[in-house]
């Protein structure tokens, strides 16, 4: 079950997103030591895929990421977020992280509320450095991992 009506401006707009284009995108500023990350909340509830959390891009740039999942996901044909995909990026690919449910509270509460704290599946969209290297990788510099924390298990 999922809320039909919200109690304010915001979480009514959620829902009607939700129910006239499948899904709603909300961005989170970044506030002292957290960056900025942006989530999907309805994936899950209009097509039985998994909600996706993007960090540390710019708000436009996650949106446009988000708006390629959601639309790949509504069409029947779904990015796989099992594997890397080069379906957001022009000259590379992604890597999606399974996010433990523990993590929710913190960072997709509003998701929690809207399928009114049932399960649902949440992955990040993990995207690489200029160079190709993931957060975990050895080789990266530590203003890159903490320009993209990894709450997720990575995928093999």
């Amino acid at each position: 079950m999922v809320r039909l009506a919200g109690e304010d401006k915001s979480e009514q707009k959620l829902v009607d997103n939700v129910a006239e284009h499948g899904w709603h995108c909300i961005h989170i500023l970044a506030e002292g030591e957290h960056v900025a990350y942006s989530f999907t909340v309805g994936l899950f509830h209009s097509y039985g895929y998994p909600e996706l959390i993007i960090f540390g891009l710019p708000r436009d740039v996650a949106h446009d990421i988000l708006t390629i999942a959601a639309d790949a996901a509504q069409s029947g044909a779904p990015v796989d977020v099992t594997r890397p995909s080069d379906a957001f990026l022009k000259n590379g690919h992604c890597k999606f992280a399974k996010v433990p449910a523990s993590a929710y509270r913190e960072h997709v509460g509003s998701a929690l509320w809207y399928y009114e704290k049932k399960p649902f599946p949440l992955y990040q969209i993990v995207w690489p450095s200029k160079t190709g290297h993931f957060p975990w990788d050895p080789d990266v510099s530590d203003a890159f991992r903490e320009a993209q924390p990894v709450i997720g298990v990575p995928a093999s």
